[in-house]
């Protein structure tokens, strides 16, 4: 039966990945990556798995460890984590799941990272309408609880065409929509670990289903997708 859960061995070499990060380290350990790299990835598909017990997941990627230098100040050739994304099926259904394994810095995300230009703009439209809604869901002590408080880049005052002195200004000029939760070690290689991401995936899913409304609709509420 194969291994399901994050094991101590990967955390072990993600550290000495981080303190030896050279091609010339890395091509010495290839078949030792190749190992934790396959156990990861038993891990990320049994998250799938359960994922598809109360969602429509079209996708699952795993991602490469080698970074894109071109544009970065970091230099080093390789990520210090194991990560992946689930793509959730159908143009009615908006968001999406990350999974970020990495020795003391561990964590889990979803929401809208960068919404699209006329997205955003309709996100916005709707919070300048009313917020009753997103707030009755994720000021909810059950989902506080899991996710804390919506995070992500937001201007500095209002987006063009908006009064700054609106009263739902606050959500308005935010730019991105994303919750996270962090995990420490010793949670991550706790046998219940991929419950507690579906878990709290799964608690996600009102948030979900009113972003995915909004987004599929006109200020009318009239379908989008038709």
């Amino acid at each position: 039966m194969l291994e399901t859960t994050i094991t101590n061995d990967t955390l072990q070499f993600l550290n000495k990945l981080q303190k030896n990060n050279t091609r010339e380290w890395f091509a010495d350990h290839k078949d030792r990556y190749k190992q934790e790299e396959a156990k990861v990835k038993v891990f990320f598909k049994h998250v799938f798995e359960k994922l598809k017990a109360h969602d429509e997941i079209e996708r699952l990627k795993v991602f490469r460890i080698y970074r894109d230098v071109r544009f970065s100040k970091n230099k080093t050739p390789y990520k210090n984590s194991f990560s992946a994304s689930y793509s959730r099926a159908g143009l009615h259904r908006r968001g999406g799941y990350y999974v970020h394994i990495e020795p003391g810095k561990s964590f889990i995300a979803t929401g809208f990272w960068n919404p699209e230009k006329d997205d955003l703009l309709r996100i916005r439209k709707e919070w300048e309408i009313d917020t009753a809604e997103l707030l009755n869901i994720i000021e909810k002590p059950e989902f506080k609880a899991v996710w804390g408080k919506l995070i992500g880049e937001e201007l500095k005052t209002a987006p063009k065409g908006f009064d700054k002195e609106d009263p739902n200004i606050e959500w308005i000029r935010k730019k991105q929509y994303i919750f996270k939760r962090s995990f420490k070690d010793t949670e991550i290689l706790a046998p219940d670990f991929a419950d507690q991401v579906n878990e709290s995936f799964k608690c996600i899913r009102p948030y979900f289903d009113l972003m995915s409304s909004i987004l599929t609709t006109n200020l009318n509420g009239e379908s989008l997708l038709d």
